[in-house]
């Protein structure tokens, strides 16, 4: 039967509902065939992608160009619509599920402009460019992503009211009542040659770090428990409902660790944690880690099953092939064997239905990051900002502290001394020489963070310093030094490497990690541990993001709900020329025993 959508949407806001969806039509001629020869089976595809960030076209908003990284990637639902349809052709249309595991409505200017320009929540807004490519490529479900929640909860609920497919949850509750606040699950029918329907479940897992990293948007409405419990209590039921096979969308990865250490008692990467501990499930959609795992099984402690987990590359570079072959037995369907691989977007052009179906809005961005809003005195670029103290990286502690003491002027606190914090976002961020646009500002901080001001101490800010010390890998003294080699050490991505404005200080490589910050200073003088400080810092840091010591127990003394990239392209147009001479320092440098690495 069909779904009225509205019906739906008010029936899971109060029970907690999942939704069922109809497949299908007989499965191909072969397939008959075989059913005549013996065993009854029937075999079907689940298509799936995840973290797509906002990317529909093949093209970078930050350069203005095809986008292009060394190993030649493509990026975009309009190359992944058309790996969509090879797969449907052949497998047939009805013999294919098309899924995704979260993180869609953020990433790119596309999707920015979207959510703040040109918003989806104003009275006659436009629909989501997301939206509309995931409706006409025919996904049948996704889960909710973290980034989802960014830019608050009425931009998300009005993308899921113009989605025609289910945004799935099964752990994002209620604050309130403690029940799904968006549906747990959605069913699929596909229809055999020989009787009885597949009857497919999929259950929607996002991640429990929504509730540190999106805390101003999400406190006191909802509540993100832990992937493992919530799949325990759902996956029995999905069974008893009749599931052949269940398949979870997590937003999740599988390396069973978290970034944000103990600040929850839940684990940010528990897609791996979730197949060995909880049984009945068949295989999982993994997604949020950014990483390539074609297929990669894990053992059910209980049942002895191995499940199968597969990760698509981000932004569509990759789509995942789940292929299930099932047989029919005592009356019931059973996976004999499921598999998984990925495709690369890379070897496809983009399907013409979505990129004309997007084609003005795609304009209407590109003519919007191109505007011109100041001068720049000289080229800053930040591919040399993860192992040397450079300019551009600066500019934003510049903006950063200049806003925070302006925030401030007039407090109590407007006499304390104001230090920043910023990392790495993109290596290939530039400021050319000469005129500046939004694009160029806005490629520097690719992230929705907002702007707060906490309380620190030196010995805090010493404490801070050493743990950001953590991403560089120890090198001997006499080692030669390969830049390429020298950061993300245990896997530390750049966007957890903060420079502190302020602070001088030099980081001995060749010390272990924990000992390695030394003469640390604040205007020439050795730091004191009683010092007090203003700390410009970013809300996803400042909630606990990294698990830096001391700054989300620290004071809050200020906090904006305006993203740093717009401050900053606000603070360009007021100033109207950026002139490096004025604010680039060299406060830090890499060292071994006492010697310059660079």
């Amino acid at each position: 039967m069909p779904l009225n959508r509205r019906k739906f949407l008010e029936k899971s806001a109060v029970t907690g509902a999942g939704v069922a969806l109809a497949g299908a039509v007989a499965a191909p001629g072969a397939q008959a065939a075989e059913a005549k020869r013996g065993a009854r089976r029937y075999a079907f595809t689940v298509l799936g992608t995840t973290d797509l960030h906002g990317n529909v076209f093949n093209w970078d908003y930050f350069t203005d160009k095809e986008f292009d990284d060394k190993d030649h990637n493509d990026v975009g639902l309009a190359k992944v619509s058309t790996l969509v349809n090879r797969i449907r052709e052949e497998k047939g249309r009805r013999n294919t599920l098309l899924i995704d595991a979260g993180d869609t409505i953020q990433g790119t200017q596309l999707s920015y402009y979207y959510a703040k320009v040109d918003p989806i929540t104003a009275e006659g807004g436009p629909v989501h460019p997301m939206a509309q490519a995931m409706n006409a490529m025919g996904y049948d479900a996704a889960a909710l992503g973290n980034h989802e929640f960014n830019y608050g909860i009425p931009v998300l609920r009005k993308f899921e009211q113009q989605c025609r497919f289910p945004l799935l949850g099964a752990n994002a509750l209620d604050a309130k009542t403690l029940r799904p606040a968006f549906a747990p699950y959605s069913m699929h029918r596909l229809r055999t040659p020989h009787g009885r329907d597949v009857k497919v479940a999929v259950l929607g897992l996002t991640n429990p770090g929504i509730a540190i990293w999106d805390k101003a948007n999400v406190q006191g409405k909802m509540t993100f428990p832990g992937l493992e419990e919530q799949a325990a209590k759902w996956v029995p039921k999905l069974r008893s409902m009749g599931a052949d096979v269940v398949i979870v969308s997590a937003h999740s990865g599988s390396s069973g660790t978290s970034s944000y250490g103990d600040q929850l008692p839940y684990i940010e990467n528990a897609a791996a944690l979730v197949a060995e501990q909880v049984p009945g499930i068949d295989a999982i959609l993994v997604g949020h880690a950014h990483t390539e795992i074609p297929e990669y099984f894990v053992a059910n402690k209980k049942t002895g099953k191995q499940v199968v987990l597969s990760e698509p590359l981000k932004w569509g570079q990759r789509l995942t092939l789940f292929d299930f072959e099932l047989v029919w037995e005592k009356g019931c369907w059973k996976v004999e064997k499921v598999g998984a691989k990925v495709l690369n977007s890379n070897t496809v052009e983009e399907d013409p239905k979505i990129t004309k179906l997007l084609t003005d809005e795609h304009e209407k961005v590109v003519a919007y990051v191109n505007q011109v809003i100041g001068t720049n005195a000289a080229e800053m670029t930040s591919a040399e900002a993860p192992y040397k103290d450079v300019p551009i990286i600066d500019l934003i502690n510049h903006i950063q502290a200049d806003t925070v003491k302006q925030a401030l002027a007039g407090t109590e606190h407007a006499a304390l001394p104001v230090l920043s914090q910023a990392a790495c976002f993109s290596r290939s961020a530039r400021i050319p020489a000469g005129e500046v646009t939004i694009r160029d500002v806005a490629g520097l901080y690719v992230f929705e963070n907002t702007l707060e001001a906490r309380l620190m101490t030196g010995a805090q800010m010493k404490a801070y310093l050493e743990f950001s010390a953590n991403y560089f890998v120890q090198t001997a003294p006499d080692a030669a030094v390969d830049p390429a080699k020298l950061t993300n050490a245990n896997g530390t991505p750049d966007y957890n490497y903060d420079v502190v404005s302020g602070l001088s200080h030099e980081i001995d490589i060749a010390k272990p990690a924990g000992s390695r910050v030394t003469d640390v200073r604040f205007e020439g003088q050795p730091l004191a541990d009683d010092a007090k400080f203003v700390f410009a810092v970013n809300n996803y840091r400042a909630n606990g993001g990294g698990n830096f010591p001391h700054v989300a127990a620290a004071q809050l003394l200020w906090s904006n709900s305006e993203e740093i990239r717009n401050t900053m392209i606000a603070w360009v147009k007021a100033k109207g020329a950026i002139d490096p001479a004025g604010f680039a320092a060299v406060d830090w440098k890499l060292t071994r025993n006492g010697t310059p690495v660079f």
